[in-house]
């Protein structure tokens, strides 16, 4: 994997928007947070488009926004201003080569999923994290320093309560995921994961149970939850039932799907549509270790982790 340049004091950013409109007042929380890191921050040149609707500019103003950022070979990191829909929209449009040439971090979660994927296909790490849309939000506090630590190449571990339905055990291997709605939308695409041997993360909000239950299955029908390394469930955010009720909880849903497999499985992580949103870096190999305490994933150490790095990984 290669792995961008970490950030230093001075270097600069961008806030772009590759789905959902944002105004400039729910990105100036963003802009004071980003500057009080000693960060300068560019933002994209229409990236406060009002005229289209839903998204944050047509599909080719989306694009030509976000390709002028990947080529900037002087903007060190993109933060994708929020999620909602409209990132794969563009998404096969776009042009890595400059990123190749020069890796910068791109981060972001939700919709931002469709993007980590498709950088994992290339081979280059990225941070699934917050965003700014989010940077106002009550509790952000624990997510913003876990995304400034890794953006700054600092040490960081994330931490989850003991859940019931927990799997015991440890497990090292590279870490992908994020949206299950984004990871079922990219089974069939050139961005379908490979997720044998991985350690896959899952987190969903505002879905009916018995579609959280049909993309699981999907999931397990694709053979993507037959050799995982391990299994991490993140926030379930208002997941609603349907009347009648489905019937079945959501840890009982994932084990349900899993029951014929040995890795191990953890409940209860900070991840996804709520505060903590703990940052982490996708792509990456980690280390998970599920027992009777809580749960905890870390970066992997020793010769492994070197031989899978490529990237400089560090202060410029």
């Amino acid at each position: 994997m290669i792995r961008p340049p970490f950030l230093s004091t001075g270097d600069t950013v961008a806030l772009a928007a590759t789905g959902r409109k944002v105004s400039s007042a729910q990105m100036q929380k963003a802009m004071e947070v980003l500057s009080s890191w000693g960060l300068n921050v560019l933002q994209t040149p229409h990236l406060f488009n009002e005229a289209h609707g839903y998204l944050a500019g047509n599909d080719e103003t989306r694009l030509r926004d976000f390709q002028q950022m990947l080529d900037d070979k002087n903007v060190h990191a993109i933060f994708c201003a929020r999620g909602g829909y409209g990132t794969t929209r563009i998404l096969d449009c776009l042009d890595f080569t400059s990123l190749l040439e020069k890796p910068k971090w791109i981060v972001g979660f939700s919709d931002v999923t469709a993007l980590h994927l498709k950088l994992l296909q290339l081979r280059i790490e990225s941070i699934h994290g917050t965003m700014p849309i989010l940077y106002p939000s009550a509790g952000v506090e624990p997510s913003l320093e876990s995304l400034k630590k890794i953006l700054f190449g600092e040490d960081f571990t994330l931490q989850a309560t003991f859940h019931k339905a927990n799997r015991m055990g440890q497990a090292t291997g590279p870490i992908l995921g994020g949206n299950l709605s984004l990871l079922t939308d990219a089974l069939g695409t050139s961005c379908e994961p490979d997720t044998v041997g991985k350690i896959l993360v899952i987190e969903e909000i505002d879905e009916y149970k018995y579609r959280l239950d049909r993309m699981l299955t999907h999931l397990r029908r694709a053979g993507k939850l037959d050799h995982l390394a391990g299994l991490i469930i993140g926030h379930m955010t208002d997941i609603k039932d349907p009347d009648p009720a489905f019937g079945e909880e959501i840890a009982a849903m994932v084990m349900d799907k899993i029951d014929d497999t040995p890795y191990p499985v953890a409940f209860n992580f900070p991840i996804g549509h709520e505060n903590p949103n703990l940052a982490w870096r996708h792509g990456s190999l980690m280390s998970l270790d599920v027992n009777p305490t809580g749960s905890m994933l870390q970066p992997a150490t020793g010769l492994l982790r070197e031989a899978y790095i490529i990237g400089p990984g560090s202060k410029k």
